[in-house]
């Protein structure tokens, strides 16, 4: 059976304003917003899609918008840091500096399992970390955005290391050991890394201890994390064994873009994607996430669904 997880798919995080993310993301992140369409779920609602040059997977950080939304607060019991990769520890100090011009929070350059980082928020207070790839190994990063405002050898390339924080360590661990074939790399006390698929900062999660606060889910605050398996065989795999193991989930779902399996560990929403079909399956590389894309599904409701959502320019080309 395929089971393996290749590494990280994508991260889907909340926003309450589509816009001032995609600003922050183009334009000041230097990530490039390859597909601007709805939550399937929820059709008043876009999905943007921030990735590599050509949507890579696992470069992909994704935002539902939801803008009557509370703002979430940060906690334990929460996917509570994203990681982003950049190619070495110059692209750190590009950052650091391109923070300081726009304003954005951050925590200076330090150190993390023999890394350099840069940890940083967004204005909503959403978390993130750039990871340098200076002495990495293990899944491949994607393609630098060709014609965006970062240079090529700085860019943001992909997804780093997932951070989630959880008040049942020992069982959350267990969990990522026996049933997703996680590796521990790393632990202390509070605290374990582990490699996803060749590991890696591409494939790596960093579990943490916390028995403190709990989060509150809101804008600024993640929605789920979705690791990479390799095709609809694979997911269907994935299917028979959470049926076996007596684990709720969601059932096969086709996204248009890659197929998907949900289930839940804890409080914590784990996806399943396949590597394919991939972004550029309905739009052209020169003007991706310019305009709606809708998956066929979706097609004959796009007069209504352009009559609820709020447009955006998000042309570029």
């Amino acid at each position: 059976m395929t089971n393996e997880l290749l590494g990280i798919h994508h991260v889907t995080a909340m926003t309450d304003n589509a816009m001032r993310n995609y600003d922050f993301f183009t334009n000041v992140l230097g990530m490039r917003l390859v597909k601007k369409t709805v939550n399937q779920d929820d059709i008043h609602t876009y999905h943007t899609f921030f990735a590599d040059d050509i949507g890579s997977p696992g470069t992909d950080m994704t935002f539902f918008d939801f803008p009557n939304n509370p703002k979430g607060t940060p906690g334990t019991n929460s996917i509570s840091r994203t990681g982003l990769r950049v190619p070495n520890d110059a692209a750190l100090e590009y950052y650091l500096e391109r923070f300081k011009e726009f304003g954005v929070e951050n925590d200076g350059i330090q150190e993390l399992f023999g890394k350099k980082v840069l940890p940083f928020q967004e204005a909503d207070g959403q978390k993130y970390q750039l990871f340098s790839d200076e002495k990495n190994e293990g899944v491949a990063p994607g393609t630098p955005w060709k014609n965006g405002p970062v240079p090529e050898e700085h860019a943001i390339y992909g997804l780093g290391p997932i951070e989630i924080t959880v008040s049942y360590f020992e069982d959350f661990k267990k969990m990522l050991t026996e049933v997703y074939g996680m590796k521990p790399i790393f632990e202390e006390e509070n605290v374990t890394l582990f490699d996803v698929g060749e590991g890696g900062n591409g494939g790596q999660v960093i579990l943490r201890n916390d028995d403190t606060t709990p989060s509150r889910q809101g804008y600024g605050q993640v929605h789920h994390v979705s690791f990479r398996v390799k095709d609809h065989e694979a997911i269907k795999n994935w299917e028979a064994k959470y049926d076996e193991m007596g684990m709720q989930h969601s059932g096969h779902v086709d996204r248009f873009y890659f197929e998907a399996l949900y289930t839940r560990v804890g409080h914590i929403l784990i996806e399943l994607s396949t590597d394919g079909p991939g972004f550029m399956t309905d739009e052209p590389y020169e003007t991706l996430g310019e305009s709606l894309s809708l998956p066929p599904f979706l097609e004959p409701k796009r007069e209504y669904i352009e009559s609820q959502i709020r447009p955006f320019d998000t042309t570029r080309s």
